[in-house]
Parts: C-alpha cells; structure tokens; sequence
C-alpha cells in the first residue's frame, strides 16, 4: 500500500501545480485527475476512483470532439469501477458507450476495439448471459487475430475467455 500512497501524494502534487498554472476546465488536468483514479481503483477505492474517472470525463467532454478515443477510455475507466462493484448494468452501459466512440473513430482492426468487446463479454459473463458474451469475446479475438501478435497479453486473455 506505501507505493499507492506514494504515487498518490506525486499525483495530487502535480495536480495542485496544474490547477494554479491552467484555467480550471483545461485537458491537461484530465491526465491528473485520471491518474490519480486509477490508484484508487488499484486500491480498491472504487467510489473515490469512480470521482475522479467522472471529473476525468467531464474536463475531456469539454474539450475533445464527441467521437474522440480518449472520451472512450474514460467510459472504460468508469465501466470497470461498476464492473468491480457489481453494477453491471452500469457497467454495461459505459463499455458500450466506449466501444461506440472506437467504432466511430478507430479502425475496424484496433486493438482497443477487442478491449472493448472483451469488457462488454465479461459483464454478460459476469450475469450469466454466456452465449451474448461467447459472441462478444469472438468478435474481441477475431479483431486481435487481426491486430496483436499471438503471444501479446491482451490476445491470450481474450483467447482464454473463448476457451
């Protein structure tokens, strides 16, 4: 938990400098405000990580175009604080939020598009809809077929969810 409160404390730090040099709604502080989710997350301090993911999304919807691949990781970062929680119809609704952004503004092969998929497999798996989710992780493992090398992580997780 020492390197978690350490990060933690580098991270606010640098978000108390940005926020005295920066105009309150600038995408530079979305990175902080991200950053310093996703140590709550690996805590498991979800309603915390969860904050700091919404004010993430907040800044970049301000700034970003509406189809940008960074609104999309956010959905993903607020989809898995209500996976891990067990909400997951909440869930469900931000990873196919996501996963709407990367088919518009990514190519049909990228791997994020098989991290969507696979994220939205695991919360039908999650609720015992297995054969919407085997279709999920298909469409996640034929994108990675396409795009990853056979021993890159992301294509064995999803290769193992295909079973």
């Amino acid at each position: 938990m020492g390197q978690y409160s350490k990060a933690l404390e580098n991270y606010e730090k640098a978000l108390a400098l940005k926020q005295k040099s920066l105009p309150a709604n600038h995408p530079d502080l979305a990175a902080s405000y991200n950053n310093i989710g996703l140590v709550y997350f690996q805590m498991g301090e979800y309603s915390r990580a969860l904050e700091k993911y919404e004010k993430t999304l907040d800044l970049k919807q301000k700034s970003l175009p509406a189809n940008h691949p960074d609104l999309a990781a956010s959905y993903n970062n607020i989809g898995s604080v209500y996976s891990e929680t067990g909400e997951y119809t909440r869930a469900l609704d931000n990873y196919k939020k996501a996963l709407d952004i990367e088919r518009k503004s990514l190519p049909a092969t990228h791997p994020d598009l098989a991290i969507g998929y696979n994220n939205i497999g695991s919360v039908y798996s999650a609720t015992g809809e297995y054969s919407t989710a085997l279709e999920n992780y298909e469409k996640a493992l034929d994108i990675g077929r396409k795009s990853l090398p056979a021993t890159h992580p992301d294509f064995a997780a999803t290769s193992s969810n295909v079973g």
